[in-house]
């Protein structure tokens, strides 16, 4: 049968999502997680793979096993294999005909920012750092020349595999709490580093050090030196993939409430 997960993460200790000859990635964890669990190798596909120090919120993997086991039984048997700084949510039987990645309509990221004159500590790791006041009004200004069908190259890094920098932004949403910024980001797809490139841009425009248009400028550049250096990967965070109704799919996990 074909077993979805929903997967949550920490990403600090570890060399992003995909598997690597260190064992020091997400997917090896999970994998030889399974692995102990099932007593055979299982070899997992994720909806998005996440890059070394970027969080994981709700990954969507699955795998084909001819094991029979209740769902929550995966959950159970995995977790208790796992790190303590990665956790399996849940565990569906789906279709053969469903796909983590092929079959994701959409794909959701959220950044979030500490803003503050003195570097974070309990968060180090987890929030992004601006030490300047940023312009909210400005920022969202600028990202609002995001949305839409676009070819997103400038924000692009040059290791990137992805075979069209065409992709479709349906949406970015900011929110403040105190000191912490949450900027949620909704595309089909997205390019490697493009959510960190834009983060930088949207920085030095939030800090005045652009105007609001140069996003504009940058975009319509389709060049990767156009835009600003890419922002750290502290403070991001992929929140799952969107999935037709039909696959039975949870829309979010507990841990999406836990960001500023």
């Amino acid at each position: 049968m074909r077993v979805a997960l929903g997967l949550s993460y920490n990403g600090q200790a570890y060399q992003g999502w995909q598997s690597q000859p260190s064992g020091q990635t997400v997917q090896d964890k999970l994998e030889a997680a399974l692995g102990r669990f099932a007593a055979q190798r299982v070899s997992t596909l994720c909806a998005g793979r996440t890059d070394a120090g970027v969080h994981g919120i709700m990954q969507v993997v699955h795998f084909d096993t001819p094991l029979q086991r209740d769902t929550y039984s995966w959950v159970r048997g995995t977790n208790a294999n796992l790190p303590r700084d990665i956790a399996v949510q849940w565990a569906l039987e789906v279709p053969n005909t469903f796909h983590c990645r092929a079959s994701a309509t959409s794909r959701r990221y959220a950044y979030v920012l500490y803003e503050s004159v003195v570097r974070p500590s309990v968060d180090q790791g987890r929030v992004g750092w601006a030490f300047r006041a940023l312009d909210g009004d400005a920022m969202r200004a600028a990202a609002e020349m995001l949305l839409g069908e676009h070819d997103f190259t400038s924000f692009r890094a040059s290791q990137c595999q992805a075979l069209s920098p065409v992709k479709n932004m349906m949406e970015i949403a900011f929110s403040k709490r105190g000191s912490y910024w949450r900027i949620e980001f909704e595309a089909n797809a997205f390019l490697h580093h493009m959510i960190r490139n834009i983060m930088g841009c949207l920085v030095q425009i939030g800090q005045g050090k652009k105007p609001p248009q140069w996003m504009a400028e940058v975009l319509a550049a389709r060049d990767r030196r156009a835009a600003a250096p890419t922002f750290s990967p502290d403070g991001l965070y992929f929140l799952g993939p969107r999935y037709d109704a039909q696959w039975g799919i949870p829309d979010s996990a507990p841990a999406y409430d836990g960001l500023p």
